[in-house]
């Protein structure tokens, strides 16, 4: 056990090291991460789905991206090629799910997936499920600047958003316990 600790010496260290020179306590740090990062994805993708639908782009970007309509693939040599078709398929899958769990995309809320209503997904993609294939993408190849800029604001964001919360509930639970 003492030399898996050793191990992560290192880390720990490094890590204490940026808590003190933030001045905001690790698992604040931490949980300001995981906000912004689930923040960067989330506005983009809502503002990326509705500029795309504003300009009819999605049903464009994404037939561009896919298969043509009699099943030949576009070059695949390319290893952006690849990865967009991929983030495609993985957008196609999102929609479906999202699209199903909350009535959106033009799917019916709670509807159940059967095969036929698969494969015809499978085909030239239309509308606002285009759009949302287009923002999920999108947001995909973002994600190193998403990284860098959740990195960025996080001791800012754990300063002034985390921290007084969590130190606003522990003033209260505190008030709390004494009363009780």
């Amino acid at each position: 056990m003492s030399n898996s600790g050793g191990r992560f010496a290192p880390y720990r260290n490094a890590l204490t090291a940026i808590s003190a020179r933030t001045g905001a306590p690790l698992p604040s740090l931490i949980f300001s991460f995981a906000i912004l990062h689930e923040l960067t994805a989330i506005v983009p993708t809502v503002g990326i789905f509705y500029t795309a639908r504003s300009l009819g782009a999605g049903e464009r970007v994404v037939d561009a991206i896919a298969l043509d309509r009699d099943g030949s693939a576009h070059d695949d040599r390319s290893w952006v090629n690849a990865r967009l078709r991929t983030w495609v398929d993985e957008g196609e899958q999102w929609a479906g799910r999202v699209g199903r769990r909350y009535g959106v995309f033009g799917f019916e809320k709670g509807q159940l997936v059967d095969q036929t209503q698969t494969s015809q997904l499978g085909g030239k993609l239309a509308g606002d499920v285009a759009n949302a294939v287009l923002a999920y993408g999108a947001v995909k190849a973002l994600l190193p600047i998403r990284i860098g800029l959740s990195l960025y604001l996080t001791p800012m964001f754990s300063r002034t958003v985390v921290e007084p919360i969590r130190l606003g509930g522990l003033r209260l639970l505190g008030r709390r316990s004494k009363s009780m």
